[in-house]
């Protein structure tokens, strides 16, 4: 590859072969699920919002909604677009997409076998304080965090599912 600059250079890019899909369940009283796992890249415990990924070719709401119900047991009735991005730009292409979810029933979390999850229910004020205390650190997690906070302070109705 040729640089900027003109000279020879080398470049590297992870592809990815899913979209990355995370997702905000906000109950009828403001509150949200927080999953938390140990991730092994990094060697330390994480908690986040429900998230997975979507094979290429699959449609990202459809796995929305298969991952919300895998780690929370939580099934919504209404799906709402929060926001699309790229986790790591100068290094990758991945490509994330996350929702709010609302119209919520709770059901039995399912897990995938690779997975030891720990779930919380917790107001999305807490949720948000995490953030900004730097006790969540997951890119997606995040994002769709301050994103819903910003669309909350715009239409509170958001913040009680609606």
């Amino acid at each position: 590859m040729v640089q900027p600059d003109g000279r020879a250079g080398l470049y590297g890019v992870v592809h990815f072969k899913n979209v990355a899909v995370g997702i905000l369940p906000i109950d009828a009283e403001g509150h949200t699920w927080l999953v938390g796992q140990h991730r092994f890249p990094l060697d330390q415990y994480s908690w986040e919002i429900p998230e997975g990924g979507a094979p290429l070719g699959e449609d990202p709401l459809h796995a929305a909604r298969r991952e919300l119900k895998e780690e929370t047991g939580l099934e919504a009735q209404h799906f709402r677009p929060l926001l699309t991005m790229h986790l790591s730009n100068s290094v990758s292409d991945e490509v994330s997409l996350s929702y709010l979810a609302t119209g919520l029933t709770a059901g039995q979390a399912a897990p995938e076998g690779t997975e030891q999850l720990l779930i919380e229910r917790v107001p999305f004020g807490e949720a948000l304080e995490r953030v900004l205390a730097g006790r969540i650190t997951d890119a997606l997690s995040v994002a769709t965090i301050l994103r819903a906070h910003l669309l909350f302070l715009r239409e509170p109705a958001l913040l009680c599912g609606g």
